[in-house]
């Protein structure tokens, strides 16, 4: 259905903040109000009783269909020039029609209710794309340089910065760059980009993103990204895309539309030519009688169906910093029954951990940890960064004594002295070189804690009581477990962990996560074996990475789904679904959306083709053009308020 004033964003738009905005259908609003009032003036006219009624009737008739019609005509020529026929053809014709056998009111009720809906249909639209105007707007059109040698900065255009600019951002501005931070710190806010409530801190090194708000700190940023491929443009452009592209169903809506149109148009035909010839109607009845057959045979509603309801579901994800990078992949996800997680970064959290202390009755766990994270501080071992985060987390400070016979063994562990104290951290293998004896019970807390899934860290000191075990692994993300088992709520039929991690680490993992299949020590490319695998029992397969190592798995999904995308290049560019905040629980929502968008799209196409049965059928019992009218207009109208109601649904509570 091609409507007047339907904001429609092309790919190739500008991204710059000067863009053309989209507009709302003003002037389609004004039409179809002044198409109604005269319609009344023209009804007013036609009831009162002197000799220049009929006159002024017509007149604000003529005027109605000019406001009320001039869109469509538009659109219609627009078509023909094209040589495609579509719906606003058929809408015209039944308005000429009606008023050449002089029923000039139910011709302007007719192009009011067929203005009024695309007047709807358009504030639909542009509502669902208003997003990409306000993300335009977000990024600063000026920043503060800073020169090297130079004391004062100077306002410089956005656009004329290049990569390994510094800039300055002030408390309260926002970023106008992707970059990283040389100097300060600060807390960011970054809701608009990731749909995150809460600040983000950003110490000196941090990445900042474009369009997202400095917090209390003022702070100079190093520009690592040109202003065209900044996450901000990135996703404006993605946005624009997916909304240019059509799902199956719109495809398949358009594929018979023209020849519907014409079919429509041939039937209107024989119905006037039948109705004179067999029933001897007069040519005024045969005319009336083609007129309602083609306003009750025309398709606006369908064709209407499927876009109203995809704009408005991709608009309401968004809100929740979920990314659909185009209608097909919404519809996609909605079909998916087994889900496929990458591990580590994805389900975990990607950083290790101290997940358990196992010490013997009696021991002073603080202060063994503390020799422990003292040792292990002078390690290049990526155990020993877990195990000081941990001491420093319980605010135990680390000993300042000297260390003495410290020595590192690769692949064994660490050893040193401190305070006259020999203490060693790391495998049973570290003692045995030393000839110490690990106490049995210690070897026995070791091996529960590997068959868990864990890393064991066993710590021994030449005191026989003051020893322990620390076990260390990548920390499940908290929000897995109830993601998964929302996720089999809401009936997604398996659950498949891949991961090249080790088959014990994979397994405990997916045990604690309720997965139903786990595929552990897998290459990137053994994933995309695993995916076909998966996808030749039927049916259709999502997988969610973390966007790096990933990336083939992801392109190779049904529906590839990336984690994190404000910080990862390719999770934007391979995924066809973004959760840009760094959270699973957006997943289940994205899901939801995705079935509550195929369902009222199946209850929009079932209520469109049963009306216009029901038109059809009763114009064999003289069903009168007004009334055509108003359940052909009606229903579109109804077809594209049950899209809207998807951008106030109500969020269900996952269990």
């Amino acid at each position: 259905m091609t409507l007047p004033n339907s904001p429609a964003p092309s790919p190739t738009s500008s991204l710059s903040p000067t863009a053309a905005k989209a507009s709302p259908p003003v002037f389609s609003a004004i039409a179809t109000a002044i198409c109604a009032a005269l319609g009344i003036a023209g009804a007013v006219f036609n009831s009162l009783d002197f000799s220049g009624a009929p006159m002024w009737s017509i007149a604000a008739c003529v005027s109605a269909y000019l406001a009320g019609g001039l869109g469509p005509t538009a659109n219609a020529l627009a078509a023909l020039r094209k040589r495609e026929l579509n719906v606003d053809l058929l809408m015209i014709l039944a308005a000429i029609g009606a008023a050449t056998i002089g029923d000039w009111l139910e011709g302007v009720v007719l192009l009011f209710l067929f203005s009024l809906s695309g007047t709807l249909e358009a504030f639909a639209m542009y509502r669902t794309t208003r997003s990409i105007e306000s993300l335009i707007q977000l990024r600063p059109r000026e920043a503060m340089l800073v020169r090297p040698g130079v004391v004062d900065d100077e306002r410089v255009a956005v656009e004329s910065l290049q990569i390994g600019d510094v800039i300055r951002v002030r408390p309260g501005e926002r970023f106008a760059v992707d970059g990283m931070i040389t100097e300060g710190e600060t807390w960011a806010d970054e809701a608009t980009l990731t749909g995150e409530s809460e600040p983000i801190h950003k110490p000196l090194g941090a990445t900042v993103f474009s369009g997202t708000i400095n917090g209390q700190g003022s702070v100079q940023v190093r520009m690592t990204k040109a202003v065209a491929d900044t996450t901000l443009e990135r996703i404006v452009k993605m946005v624009q895309e997916s909304q240019a592209q059509k799902t199956p169903t719109q495809r398949f809506v358009e594929s018979w539309q023209q020849p519907y149109v014409v079919g429509v148009l041939l039937v209107a035909t024989l119905v006037f030519v039948g109705a004179k010839l067999i029933h001897t109607a007069s040519w005024y009845d045969a005319f009336y009688h083609a007129m309602v057959m083609l306003v009750a045979a025309s398709p606006c509603a369908v064709v209407v169906s499927a876009p109203a309801v995809l704009l408005s579901a991709i608009a309401r994800a968004g809100r929740h910093g979920v990314l659909f990078k185009g209608g097909v992949h919404l519809e996609s996800l909605g079909q998916v029954d087994v889900i496929a997680f990458d591990k580590t970064g994805t389900v975990t959290i990607g950083k290790p951990g101290v997940t358990e202390i196992w010490t013997p009755l009696g021991v002073d766990v603080a202060r063994l940890l503390c020799l422990a994270a003292t040792v292990e501080q002078r390690s290049e071992h990526p155990l020993g960064v877990p195990v000081v985060a941990e001491v420093r987390k319980r605010g135990v400070a680390l000993s300042d004594s000297p260390l003495g016979d410290f020595h590192s063994h690769t692949g064994l562990g660490v050893h040193a002295r401190i305070d006259g104290i020999w203490v060693g951290a790391g495998r049973e293998g570290l003692f045995e070189t030393h000839g110490i004896a690990i106490p049995a019970v210690l070897a026995e807390q070791a091996q529960r804690i590997r068959e868990a899934g864990q890393t064991a860290l066993l710590i021994v000191t030449d005191q026989e009581s003051l020893c322990g075990v620390i076990g260390v692994a990548d920390q499940i993300r908290p929000e897995a477990t109830a993601t998964m088992d929302a996720l089999k709520h809401l009936g997604i039929r398996k659950i498949v962990i891949l991961t090249g991690d080790h088959e014990r680490v994979a397994r405990s993992i997916a045990a604690t996560l309720h997965a139903d299949e786990v595929r552990a020590g897998l290459m990137p490319d053994q994933k995309v074996v695993e995916l076909r695998r998966l996808a030749e029992y039927g049916g259709m397969v999502a997988m969610v990475g973390d966007g790096v190592n990933d990336a083939p798995a992801l392109a190779a999904a049904s529906v590839g789904i990336a984690m994190g995308g404000a910080g990862t290049d390719v999770a934007l560019e391979v995924a066809d679904v973004v959760l840009m905040r760094d959270d699973l629980r957006a997943l289940p929502l994205a899901v939801w959306i995705s079935h509550l968008a195929r369902r009222r799209v199946r209850q929009n196409m079932i209520f469109a083709f049963s009306m216009i049965a029901v038109l059809v059928i009763s114009t064999f019992f003289d069903l009168p053009l007004w009334l055509g009218v108003l359940g052909h207009e009606g229903s579109t109208v109804i077809v594209v308020f049950n899209g809207l109601r998807i951008l106030w649904e109500k969020t269900p509570k996952f269990s």
